[in-house]
């Protein structure tokens, strides 16, 4: 009894539980945690940056080329017809846009001095006139509408509604106007060579896969207004 009360005078120290884990190894670890969750995150964001970089020009083209091929009716684009003010005569029932006169004038005189005679077939064009062309066309030749699209444009979407877009024939060779064998004249021969320098461009070569191959259909390209208006026709090429 006496050697248990002796015991009782002692404290006996109760066994506690230690941590290695001090508060600055913790704020360490979590500051671990958080760097790695960062860089994660932001690889994610810079690798769909790159993605976007990548895409976005195909996407781009691709959304024009659909919304160019969208506009198109039986292959034509559109165009607006141009105002009345903004046309000149230069033969009796042939209008012209009056930023493309002096140039078309300069170069049936330039070919004149050549020994070529250049003539003027057909100019501006009403959408109201373009209408009855194109419709008559049914009749005449007994063609449905892509058919007839093929050699006539819907109205609406001929460039000649534009003002800027001129049908030229050999007047040594009538028998050739409107006819691909107009290619085949000293005429086309000349404007091929030389055109260009006057501003103007074939408008539907043998390439066109809407069109049929026009040699004596020529557009002008000389004037700001006159590329806005042929921008979407040019971008393709």
């Amino acid at each position: 009894m006496e050697q248990n009360k002796d015991l009782d005078q002692f404290d006996i120290p109760l066994a506690k539980r230690t941590s290695l884990e001090t508060p600055s190894s913790i704020f360490l670890k979590k500051l671990l945690i958080l760097f790695t969750f960062l860089l994660l995150f932001f690889s994610l964001v810079a690798l769909r940056m790159i993605r976007n970089v990548e895409l976005k020009p195909l996407s781009n083209s691709n959304s024009e080329a659909e919304r160019n091929d969208s506009n198109r009716i039986l292959g034509h684009l559109p165009y607006e017809e141009i105002s009345k003010d903004k046309l000149v005569l230069i033969e009796p029932n042939i209008e012209v846009h009056v930023d493309m006169r002096d140039s078309l004038l300069k170069m049936r005189d330039e070919a004149k001095k050549d020994g070529i005679y250049l003539v003027f077939l057909s100019g501006y064009r009403s959408i109201n006139l373009q209408n009855e062309i194109f419709y008559s066309l049914k009749s005449i030749r007994n063609q449905d509408a892509a058919e007839r699209a093929r050699v006539s444009a819907p109205p609406g979407y001929s460039e000649h509604s534009t003002g800027f877009a001129i049908d030229i024939g050999d007047a040594t060779r009538r028998e050739t106007d409107f006819e691909t064998e107009f290619e085949n004249t000293d005429a086309f021969r000349w404007l091929t060579k030389n055109a260009t320098k006057f501003h103007f461009k074939l408008s539907f070569n043998k390439n066109n896969k809407y069109i049929n191959y026009e040699p004596w259909h020529w557009r002008y390209e000389g004037s700001i207004e006159a590329l806005k208006v042929f921008e979407a026709s040019n971008r393709e090429l």
